[in-house]
């Protein structure tokens, strides 16, 4: 009986997902248990090996998964990508817009073309992706988009003026999906992650303070885990979440909630 609910309400047997950025990190994790929940996996990201490697990892999982190599800021190398598995029977039905870029450093040091390559990859690159899935999500009446912002882009702090503000478009450009696209059959939501042990975080873990900081400001007390969001993708993105359209969830430890 419980495994009937949960197969039912959460599983994802013959859907595919493409999570971009997905060879290490938090992308993987996504990767992983969308795999655990049924859905065929395309990883995603620039560097072959990587990718190889990450398939090898979900396969001895028991995952079926392969994976496309491309840049999400280069709109002809997705949209080809995701031609090429729409004719090999991999069309995604779940896109997760994962891949992204930081730049920590001040306004007036940044250059516009560091300014210009975070929007790129943020949200360029959910452009891309969306804008390259969508047809395939249309034909089918099926379709489900995570994209990935951030409690950066409801609430910032010094250093990172260009990262808040792709992950607060992000946020708009999730509300604009949901409205343009649901009537298809089509959701669209964000995830807003708070401070989350990764590669990508590597450089607040190494700085001075910033556990203590981290330790006062999240009510629990702790950095997240990549296991601890993951699992919000497969809400999303399962049965369970199908009534859900248009929301951006912070998955933060409370941060947000403290004044």
């Amino acid at each position: 009986m419980v495994a009937s609910y949960l197969e039912k309400t959460f599983g994802l047997q013959g859907r595919v997902a493409c999570i971009t950025g997905s060879a290490a990190g938090l992308g993987l994790a996504i990767a992983t248990h969308l795999g655990q929940a049924g859905a065929r996996i395309v990883v995603n990201d620039l560097d072959a090996q990587r990718c190889e490697d990450a398939v090898r990892t979900l396969t001895a999982a028991g995952i079926e998964a392969r994976y496309a190599v491309f840049d999400v800021s280069q709109a002809d190398a997705v949209g080809q990508a995701i031609a090429t598995l729409a004719e090999q029977g991999w069309a995604p039905d779940i896109l997760v817009s994962n891949a992204g870029n930081q730049n920590r450093q001040p306004v007036t040091d940044m250059t516009l073309a560091q300014w210009k390559s975070l929007f790129a990859v943020h949200v360029d690159g959910a452009f891309n992706c969306a804008h390259a899935v969508l047809p395939h999500m249309v034909k089918k009446g099926f379709g489900r988009i995570v994209l990935m912002s951030s409690v950066a882009g409801q609430a910032c702090m010094p250093g990172i003026a260009a990262y808040a503000s792709a992950k607060g478009a992000i946020a708009a450009f999730t509300r604009a999906l949901a409205v343009e696209y649901g009537s298809a059959g089509i959701t669209s939501n964000a995830l807003a992650p708070g401070f989350v042990r990764t590669q990508f975080t590597r450089g607040l873990q190494e700085r001075e303070g910033f556990d203590d900081f981290l330790h006062s400001a999240v009510p629990l007390g702790r950095w997240g885990e990549p296991d601890d969001i993951a699992p919000a993708v497969v809400y999303l993105a399962s049965n369970a979440g199908a009534f859900v359209n248009g929301h951006v969830l912070a998955i933060d430890g409370g941060m947000l909630a403290r004044m």
